[in-house]
């Protein structure tokens, strides 16, 4: 089971936004984590596309956060999580052409996560209705496959790309750059899921998972999930070059050295409220038992609800030892790749958790120095391309053989 991160750019609370610094340091602060990760050897990070989420999320151009993320950095991987696939706030053609731009810039280290986008609130924003979404993604995820192959026949060979469907149209062009490996292969694609027929659907299209409606579920009611998906992807007819089978999650986690400062960690942050705008926002997210959707928020949790919520499996607290025996129950039901987020929590106290699960607890669970998804991208050339060390320029240059077999 690999680790990663999942960020959102929240800024919590009505005063943060008379501070005209306020929303600078939060991207800084996310900026910090991601460095962090890299040093300690976390394998991903997540960060969203959210347009008018006041105090939720304020990263509504991630990917100009993401590629400057990824040049700070040596070998985490950088997704988008998600992107919403509509021709509205990101028309198809130019979300090829980002993904592979930011795929060169990072040479191969960009993770491609979509979806249909937060809810009523944020859609209604473009004027989109959410209902429609659903057949937008579905018709959009086939054809970025078809960008990246096409070719201009004029320069002797080749099919241009061309659509014409109920979500955009574009005439014969040959779509450009073409992603690192010039279009002979891609960044592994994702989607954002909530429910068991999505899982289902994403496996049936060769691609991973991103597990954020899932969180507030005990560690124990993953495993109906994570069946459902792994029992369709073996049959599965991919809509990119190749199968990106990884259920990942995302995981409230507060670790320290002393269990207590952990403890003490999460009770200086803001979850309740937290959670509370994740469930506004997030309207087609099922709303968990006991959970509150904004402005209802309820109290923070005392210390005995936190080691309620611990035992109950809906977060990650405590000591390394704590938090790994945590963590095996995710790895227990199958679970591919394990996001900590760290929402409202003070900057030492998440900085201090990045550090002490990379260096303790994900080492337990993760001895392969090649990511799940490079392996995927290129098959049985990955230690060849990546190698142990920092991805770089040196892994292709134009006189290479392709860089998937």
């Amino acid at each position: 089971m690999e680790f990663g991160i999942n960020l959102s750019g929240e800024l919590l609370g009505a005063s943060s936004h008379l501070d005209p610094e306020a929303q600078h340091r939060a991207i800084q602060r996310d900026l910090d984590y991601i460095r962090q990760a890299d040093r300690y050897g976390l394998k991903y990070a997540f960060m969203p596309e959210h347009h008018t989420l006041t105090q939720y999320s304020h990263l509504s151009a991630s990917e100009m956060l993401i590629s400057y993320a990824l040049a700070q950095t040596e070998r985490i991987h950088v997704g988008s999580g998600i992107w919403p696939l509509n021709p509205v706030t990101n028309h198809p053609l130019r979300m090829a052409e980002r993904v592979a731009m930011i795929d060169h810039l990072s040479h191969g280290r960009f993770e491609f996560g979509t979806g249909r986008g937060a809810g009523s609130w944020e859609l209604g924003a473009f004027g989109l209705d959410p209902s429609e979404t659903k057949e937008i993604w579905e018709e959009v995820i086939w054809e970025f496959k078809k960008m990246w192959e096409s070719d201009d026949p004029r320069m002797g060979s080749g099919t241009p790309y061309s659509h014409d469907g109920a979500a955009f149209t574009t005439p014969p062009r040959n779509v450009l750059p073409k992603p690192y490996g010039g279009g002979k292969t891609h960044p592994p694609i994702w989607t954002a899921v909530a429910n068991i027929p999505t899982f289902q659907k994403a496996a049936s299209h060769g691609i991973g998972v991103l597990g954020f409606g899932l969180q507030g579920k005990e560690r124990k009611d993953f495993a109906p999930y994570v069946d459902a998906y792994k029992e369709t992807i073996s049959s599965a007819e991919p809509v990119g070059q190749f199968v990106n089978d990884n259920f990942c999650i995302v995981s409230v986690a507060f670790c320290a050295e002393d269990s207590a400062d952990a403890r003490e960690g999460l009770l200086r942050s803001r979850i309740s409220h937290y959670s509370s705008l994740t469930y506004f926002y997030h309207d087609s997210f099922p709303l968990p038992e006991g959970m509150l959707r904004w402005p209802d928020s309820g109290p923070e949790p005392t210390e005995a609800e936190i080691d309620f919520l611990t035992e109950r499996g809906t977060l990650m607290c405590g000591s390394p030892e704590e938090v790994i025996a945590q963590a095996e129950q995710y790895a227990a039901v199958g679970i591919d790749t394990l996001l900590i987020t760290l929402p409202t929590a003070p900057h030492e106290v998440a900085m201090n958790t990045i550090k002490v699960i990379g260096e303790q607890v994900a080492p337990h669970f993760d001895s392969d120095p090649i990511h799940r998804t490079s392996r995927a991208r290129y098959g049985n050339r990955a230690e060849q391309i990546v190698g142990n060390e920092a991805l770089g320029a040196a892994a292709f240059d134009s006189s290479s053989p392709a860089l998937r077999d």
